[in-house]
């Protein structure tokens, strides 16, 4: 995942803009029911929607969390003018970060369907780390009925199972959830606001 971020970084939001959909609407969702004060996102990429919360949320402090140090340090730059209300950790998100649970707020942004396997100790460490009146906001893929381009977001290290949705609805009350066709149906990517069960 490192080396392929290596490269991907300088690219990233260049291109992703034309199939990662729904990352607008789901800092809109967040926006219709919590106000956060301390907040993460787990696979914050090259900052985008902590720089849509920043500026959102005046008042919130954010952590962006991503084991790639080449989309931290885009992130960082991208971020910069928020001072130190912005921190970052270039680690895997594999067990809670606090004890007892400090976040009211965890994003998680087209990456779980990208960690595999191990996506589902992600959504149990963010349930383990939100706060009981706290919200876990996720937009990602969901499914696509097409094999042969399941194939290729395969080796592209993403699965399109239908496998996320089941897990979080385990741990998290769902408060909002939508699943939306992309491109005519080729793929279906997956809207998703919850609270502590």
């Amino acid at each position: 995942m490192r080396r392929y971020y290596a490269f991907h970084s300088k690219i990233y939001d260049l291109t992703r803009w034309s199939f990662l959909f729904g990352r607008n609407e789901i800092v809109q969702m967040i926006t219709r029911h919590i106000r956060p004060t301390y907040g993460i996102e787990i696979g914050c990429g090259t900052g985008k929607n902590l720089y849509q919360l920043a500026g959102k949320f005046p008042r919130t402090k954010l952590v962006g969390l991503d084991v790639s140090e080449d989309m931290i340090r885009v992130s960082k730059e991208k971020l910069s003018p928020f001072g130190d209300r912005i921190s970052f950790v270039q680690a895997p998100y594999t067990a809670p970060l606090h004890n007892p649970p400090q976040f009211d707020l965890i994003i998680c942004s087209y990456s779980l369907t990208m960690i595999n396997p191990g996506f589902d100790q992600v959504i149990q460490a963010a349930r383990a780390d939100l706060k009981p009146d706290g919200l876990m906001a996720v937009v990602d893929f969901h499914a696509s009925p097409i094999l042969p381009f399941k194939r290729w977001m395969g080796v592209n290290h993403v699965r399109m199972d239908a496998h996320i949705l089941p897990v979080l609805e385990e741990h998290f009350h769902p408060v909002e959830r939508q699943i939306r066709a992309a491109y005519l149906g080729v793929w279906q990517y997956l809207l998703f606001i919850g609270k502590p069960r």
